[in-house]
């Protein structure tokens, strides 16, 4: 069993419960917009058949996917706050500045990582 398979199957009832509600909504949030699901599979690059999933609140479906599927309603600008250290409430004790400068550092780092990945490095000194 792959540890991915693991986590899923691990995944708390109550997050399971809020992945399908989030399904359910997107659902919903296309048929408001009387969009078929092959229009908005096609809008998000996807199969009709991992879009039904997305909609069927399967946990499998990518985050990217899901990111899209916000934008297509509008809804993307969320995501920034989700675990925003903020509005950690387990962890209030924490001084928030030095989570935040934590995770700019970690941000930057990244970035950085990134830059030196994506440029071709000269091997002609």
């Amino acid at each position: 069993m792959s540890k991915t398979t693991k986590a899923i199957r691990q995944l708390p009832p109550a997050t399971l419960g809020a992945l399908q509600k989030l399904g359910a909504d997107l659902a919903v949030a296309r048929l408001r917009r009387k969009e078929s699901l092959r229009t908005w599979a096609k809008r998000l690059g996807v199969t009709l058949s991992t879009l039904q999933r997305l909609e069927a609140g399967d946990p499998t479906v990518s985050l990217g996917i899901v990111a899209s599927a916000l934008w297509l309603i509008n809804r993307d600008g969320e995501l920034g706050n989700l675990a925003a250290p903020e509005h950690d409430q387990g962890a209030l004790e924490l001084n928030v500045r030095e989570a935040v400068a934590l995770g700019l550092a970690r941000a930057q780092a990244s970035a950085d990582a990134q830059m030196r990945a994506a440029t071709p490095h000269n091997s002609q000194d």
